[in-house]
């Protein structure tokens, strides 16, 4: 489903050049729960981005979906998002003057445009949130906010959901109903790459990848 072919990325910076990923190959099969954990500064990020098309890698290939992803145009790539991948960020990234449905709605206006109102409000149902849905983000909690940010991602059901550590701003209790609902989406077939200090998630993996300095330190299986 995911698959980095000796991935590289460097910086370039004042202070002289900082290589984020070194020569990285990881395999994600598809409808497996992968968890990337390592510390600050250890590439994770960046590998997450690489994986979903959101940052170029300086070399290397990362094949998703069987697409070769640095070879489209970022118009082509924007839409390959649009339509495969969900993201899930630590800060939310909702637009703060819509409201919750209004985010929810967002990436219906990139790609095919066959999911609308009736499914986010499904989502949204599923995930609690109903009575919050013409709420702005100022007016709801961080747990909310996190819920929404998960919404929003699964309104095209995507095939793969990248999430950088969803739970860093949640107490426990909200902690682990974010990552139900991922693992939920997993159970369903989805693939999931999730950055996580977190340990609760480990239930549910398949696989834990440590980071350092840019390189695979270790792999191990977890089921």
């Amino acid at each position: 489903m995911v698959r980095l072919e000796k991935v590289s990325k460097i910086y370039r910076t004042k202070k002289g050049d900082v290589k984020a990923l070194d020569k990285v190959s990881l395999h994600v099969k598809e409808g497996e729960f992968v968890v990337v954990r390592g510390p600050s500064g250890s590439g994770k990020t960046t590998l997450l981005l690489s994986a979903g098309g959101m940052l170029c890698p300086t070399e290397g290939r990362v094949i998703a979906n069987k697409s070769d992803i640095y070879t489209m145009s970022k118009r082509e790539r924007a839409l390959f998002r649009a339509e495969n991948i969900g993201f899930v960020f630590q800060l939310f990234h909702l637009v703060p003057y819509l409201n919750i449905l209004e985010n929810v709605l967002l990436p219906a206006g990139v790609g095919k445009n066959k999911y609308g109102q009736e499914d986010a409000e499904k989502l949204l149902k599923r995930l609690n949130l109903v009575e919050r849905i013409y709420h702005k983000p100022s007016e709801l909690s961080a747990g909310e906010k996190q819920r929404t940010a998960v919404a929003r991602a699964m309104l095209k059901r995507p095939r793969i959901i990248l999430a950088d550590e969803p739970t860093g701003n949640l107490d426990p209790e909200n902690s682990e109903e974010i990552i139900e609902y991922l693992a939920d989406f997993n159970h369903r077939g989805g693939t999931v790459i999730i950055v996580t200090h977190g340990m609760e998630v480990d239930q549910y993996a398949a696989r834990i990848i440590h980071l350092k300095k840019g390189h695979i330190e270790k792999s191990y299986k977890c089921k």
